[in-house]
Order: structure tokens, then sequence, then C-alpha cells
């Protein structure tokens, strides 16, 4: 998952200003070196205080650009126009990082206030007819290619935005903009603050890998404590024993945001609904789909019915090999309950497939997996990761790295990993932009931000779907920076259509599941034997045992977030729409009491477009096409991969920037033989 496309979506430019044009702003500067001694972000004060600055520039250089005398000349119109966009849009990006995971509450607050402010100047100048008007008026004969791209993308942008609309009108539009991000952020922010936890008693640990038992030692009061962060549940809901403690951490995590995010989500359904409708559009989902590759909320649920058909069959064989597999236990059994179904698939990977999901976990020690993404990646794209301890981060663990290019030693950019839970922090998983790049004028810089097992007094081993995730969210960190030289800021990075943003993450996850790029660091963490070749193909023709159900899931996910901003027939019951997704498009019954929504975060962030995820997985398995042909390590085909697709961030539509690497339209047939797949 990658925000920056949500700042690309919220921060297109600075404010409007009606004061005469100030100074010219100072020129936007290139990363500075480490300062060992001022944090990275600084205080609350200096954060409040460099986002009144970012807008007060923004303003200005809106200012100046309405104030040139026409015709306009076209290059200089669009570099101030483009610098506006950059001000607030790295100065929200800041301010969404330390919102989301800066352990100083007052930062968190003083990064919510900047939100909201960064995106009242955002949305206002979109709504500025003046800016439009000189915009559009822009003589763009004798431009290249890119620079009439990004016009046509920030005029269709003014559109959606309501400019084209009556004073009256554009003035309800900002109120319901205002209203819609305030409690985006309650949501987010009451999902982020709700981690939960139960307490079992010892003997209910049993099945769980050894370092999760020690990491887990019994209380005062005689009880185990798991909490609902990813490194506890994961492990226990696929290897406990015990069916009642699954079923009651299962349920507890279901009823994350609940009651509070209850009522703030269908707010925030009927608030898009209303905005939605002031803009011409028949629904929220009908609005966030067209300006994506899809281009119609209707074709977007007819993609997910197309994926839900295709998976059904492999679904139902999964399911019932389940139930078959509980009926050893149960002779009595009907059913599989979801708290379940993690249980009875590592149950019967083990026993029908000989794959222990538990064996890989040695060979998935934290630090190996992160050299190992790191060496892969040097490899593939030729650069070299050069660790900057001397940075002070806004927070104990956090990491900062230098990408340099290993053959001219160009530094390409800076990141930082956030990779352990701590109390307070965004959940998941996901790269946020800090900085964007742009040529000649600043280097890029991201954050990964994820919540892996912390390394301590016991190992630090991962499952492996956590390794799919940490490949997956650094594909983002590497798009972001490889796509920091373009010409103009609002095409940097992963600003590409929000349908094909996933698909370079999703490309990276496949080595990942191939002994030849395994073995360069899946290394036992005690005796330093390398991943057995027979465990890495166990793993790959066990995990096509549960791929049907794992789709079928996605479309839920994907299903219930189109349907709920459809807004057709729920009302304002959120939970009855979960409860005949879910059986529509599973094979499990609803749980009541249990509210699986109002954890989702993709329900504020991604809204109604939750399919994008499978979109881009379709065009990621059409990516990794030429390297089956080539081999996972054939630099030529890496190199050219970074060079069409990668490096051009949004200067292209995504359709072109696929067809420029695979010398066609991408097609369907990698990802249907991916998911008939049986090895």
């Amino acid at each position: 998952m990658t925000l920056r496309f949500l700042a690309a979506a919220l921060l297109i430019a600075g404010c409007a200003s009606t004061t005469p044009p100030p100074a010219t702003p100072a020129a936007a500067k290139p990363m500075p070196p480490p300062d060992g001694e001022k944090p990275l972000l600084g205080t609350a004060a200096e954060l409040s205080a460099t986002c009144d600055q970012a807008i007060s520039d923004s303003a200005g250089l809106i200012a100046r650009l309405k104030a040139m005398p026409t015709p306009r000349n076209s290059r200089d119109a669009l570099t101030l126009y483009d610098d506006a966009n950059q001000r607030v849009d790295d100065s929200g990006g800041m301010a969404s990082i330390a919102d989301n995971s800066h352990p100083d509450a007052a930062m968190r607050a003083a990064a919510q206030t900047c939100e909201q402010k960064i995106d009242q100047a955002s949305k206002g100048i979109l709504l500025d007819v003046g800016v439009y008007e000189a915009i559009k008026a822009l003589d763009l004969s004798g431009q290249d290619a890119q620079t009439r791209y990004y016009v046509s993308i920030i005029l269709r942008d003014f559109r959606r935005a309501g400019v084209d609309k009556d004073e009256a009108t554009r003035a309800r539009i900002k109120t319901l903009n205002d209203e819609i991000l305030t409690t985006g952020l309650l949501f987010d922010q009451t999902i982020r603050d709700d981690m939960r936890g139960i307490e079992v008693a010892p003997a209910d640990l049993a099945g769980l890998p050894d370092d999760y038992v020690k990491a887990h030692p019994v209380g005062a009061n005689g009880k185990v404590r798991i909490t609902t962060d990813y490194p506890d549940i994961q492990p226990f809901m696929a290897y406990a024993r015990s069916s009642s403690a699954r079923e009651a951490l299962w349920k507890t995590n279901l009823q994350r945001g609940y009651p509070k995010n209850l009522d703030t989500l269908a707010k925030l359904v009927q608030l898009r609904t209303d905005l939605a409708a002031l803009l011409g559009f028949s629904s929220w989902a009908a609005y966030e789909t067209a300006n994506k590759m899809v281009r119609t909320d209707v074709a977007a649920g007819a993609f997910i019915e197309k994926i839900s058909v295709a998976s059904g069959p492999r679904m139902e064989a999964d399911y019932q090999e389940l139930l078959k597999r509980k009926q050893k236990d149960d002779p009595k059994a009907t059913r599989v309950n979801p708290w379940e179904a993690a249980y009875y698939t590592d149950r019967v990977k083990a026993e029908s497939y000989a794959f222990n999901a538990r064996a890989m976990r040695p060979y998935l020690e934290y630090g190996r997996v992160k050299q190992g993404v790191f060496d892969i990646t040097a490899r593939l794209f030729g650069v070299r990761y050069v660790p900057r301890p001397e940075v002070k981060t806004w927070a104990p663990g956090i990491e900062a790295y230098d990408l340099v290019d290993a053959s001219s030693s160009e530094l390409l950019g800076r990141f930082y990993l956030d990779m352990h839970p701590r109390p307070n922090k965004f959940k998941h998983a996901a790269e946020y932009g800090l900085v964007s790049g742009q040529a000649g004028r600043r280097l890029p810089e991201a954050v990964l931000m994820c919540n892996f097992p912390q390394p301590g007094a016991q190992p630090a081993l991962m499952e492996h779907g956590q390794v799919v995730t940490f490949f997956h969210e650094f594909g983002h960190l590497l798009h972001h920076i490889f796509a920091g030289r373009v010409e103009w800021e609002g095409l940097s990075g992963t600003r590409t259509e929000q349908d094909f943003v996933e698909a370079p993450s999703q490309l990276l996850q496949e080595w990942t599941e191939n002994y030849e790029s395994l073995s360069t660091f899946a290394r036992d963490y005690q005796t330093n034997a390398v991943i057995p070749a027979e465990l890495v193909q166990q793993m790959r023709h066990a995990d096509s045992f549960s791929r049907g159900a794992g789709v079928r899931q996605q479309m839920f996910y994907a299903a219930y977030s189109l349907d709920l901003y459809e807004n057709q027939g729920w009302g304002k019951d959120s939970t009855a729409l979960v409860k005949k997704t879910m059986e529509q498009y599973t094979p499990y019954q609803y749980v009541p009491g249990t509210y699986f929504q109002l954890a989702f975060g993709h329900l504020n962030g991604y809204s109604a477009v939750y399919y994008t995820y499978s979109w881009s997985l379709v065009i990621a398995k059409d990516l990794y096409t030429p390297f089956q042909r080539t081999g996972i390590f054939d630099v030529a085909t890496a190199g050219r991969y970074r060079k069409t697709v990668l490096e051009p961030g949004g200067s292209k539509p995504a359709a072109e920037l696929v067809k420029d690497f695979l010398g066609r339209d991408y097609n369907f047939d990698a990802y249907a033989a991916w998911l008939n797949r049986t090895e």
C-alpha cells in the first residue's frame, strides 16, 4: 500500500490569495546532509511553522501565476503551479508521517491540524476559477508530450474538483471537503489507537513456536496477554490449537473501532455521497473510478465478478478440504468458522501438502530478511544502500539509508525504515512519501512503515506472509525514489493511476516465492544453514491449495468497498452489508457482534476502489513474464523495467508504461495461469 497517491489526490496545489504577490519564496532545496542533533520532523511547534510557511509560499506562487500578464509563458506559469503543488505536497507528506507514527501526542495533534490546513489549501486552489482559466489558456504548442500530458491531468482534476460549478455550489463543495477530511482522520485515528488483546492460560499457547512462547511470558495473574498487533495475532491464528482462544482473539480483533467508528463510517460515506452528487456523479464509487484505468464503477463491478467467477471453483475446493480436515477433529462438524480458517489451512498444508509453515520461520529472521531485500534489489537494479546512523529520527529503532546508483555513484534518494509496532502507530504496512523528487531540484525521500517482529532478547522470526509484505512495500519505496527525477513534481514518484500503483510492488513479491532468490538470504538463524529447496517447493505447492480462498477474500473486500460507496440498499447499516457481502463472496458465515469494517482503514484511504489491488495484480503477473523467460536475476530485463516502468513515474498513462516494457498490451493470461497453478 502506498500513501503517495492519496497525497496526489488531496494536495494538488497551494491556496488562492487576493493579497499582492510576496517576495519569491526560497527555491526548493536538495536533501540536506544528515543532522545528528536535530530530529527529523522536528517538534510540534516546528512542524506547525513549517506547515504554515508551506501554505504561505504556495499561496504566493499561485498569486504570481494569476498576476502574470497574458498571454502567459506556458513553462513559467506551469512551473509556478508545480512549485506551489510541491510546497504543500511535501508538507502534507511530513504531517501524515507524523500523524501515523510519531510517539508524541502533541506532535500527532499538530500533524492532524497541518493535514487539515493543507487539505483546505489544496482544495481551495482546485476550486479557484482564475487558476483554472490560466492553466486552460496556456499555449502548449511546441511543448513535449510529458508536459502536455501533465496539463491534461491538471485540467481534469480541476473539473473533478468542481471548479466549473457556480459559486454557491463551490462553497458547499469546500464545506463537504473539510468535513470529509476531519471525519476520515477521526476514522483512522480510532483504528490506530484501538489496539486490543485477550488474556489466555499458558496452556492455550500449545502449538505455537518456541520463540513466540518465550516472547509472551506469563504475567503476575497467571495469564498470557495476546494483542491484536500483527506479530501477535497472525501466528496465534495459524498455530494455536485452542479453538476457543483463537475465537476470542479473532472476535476481539473484529471489534476494534466499535462502537465509535460505526457512526463515523456512516457519516464518511454520506458526506462522500453528497459530494459526488454535487459533482454530477451517481455515487462516490462512480466518481472515484472515473479517473482510474477501469474508468467506471460498472466496469469495476464487472472486474470483481470476473475474478470471482474465475476463482469460485478453487475456493469451493479449498473450503471442502478445510471442512474435511476439521471433521477429523469433530466428526459432527458441518462448517468451518472464520477463526478456524488459518489454523486448518496450516493443518492441511502440513498434512496433505507436506508443508509446515513453522518450519519456514527459523530461516526468516528479520535482520536477514532486511538484508535479503537490500541484496536482491541492489543486484536487480544496480544500486547500493548506505546506512546513515547519524540521522536523528523521530522514534527509537527507525533507520535511515541513502540509495545510490552503483555504476555512477549518484545519490538517488533517502528512505527511513520504521518497521516495528509501538503504541499509537499505524497498525498495518505502507510506504509514505516524505519528499517528492524532481530533476535538478530535490532528491526523493520516503518512509516504510510496517509492524514486523521486534529484534531483541528473542529472535525476530517472521512468517513468510510478512516477508511478502516487506518486499511489497519496498517495491513502492523503490518506485517513489526511481521516479524522483522527472521534470514535473506533479508526475513524480508513484503518481500513476491508482489501479496501477500496486503493480510494481506486487511484482517484487515474486522474489519471495522462488528458491533462487530465497536461498540468497533465508538461512537458519542458529546454524546458518540455507533454506532447503524442498521446503520452498513444498511452500509453493501448499500455497496453491488456498489460492482460491485467498482471491475470494480479496473480492469480498473489493465488493464491500465498492457497494458501500455505491450507497445502494444498505442505508446506514454497514454491518448488514458486511454480512451480505461476506456470505456472497466467501464460504464463511458472518458472526454477529463483529465489525470488520470499523477497523478496515482502506474504507477511508482507498474508499470505493479496493478492487485496485486485484486489477494491479493482473498487470503484475504479466510484468513478471519477461523475467520468467530471461531469469529472475537478469539485470538487462530488470534495468529495462526500471527505465520503462519505474523511472517515468506518472508521466504517461499506466497502460503505455506497461506496453513500453512488454512490447504489447497487458492481458489476463498470466494471472489466469497463476490462479490455476497447482505445482
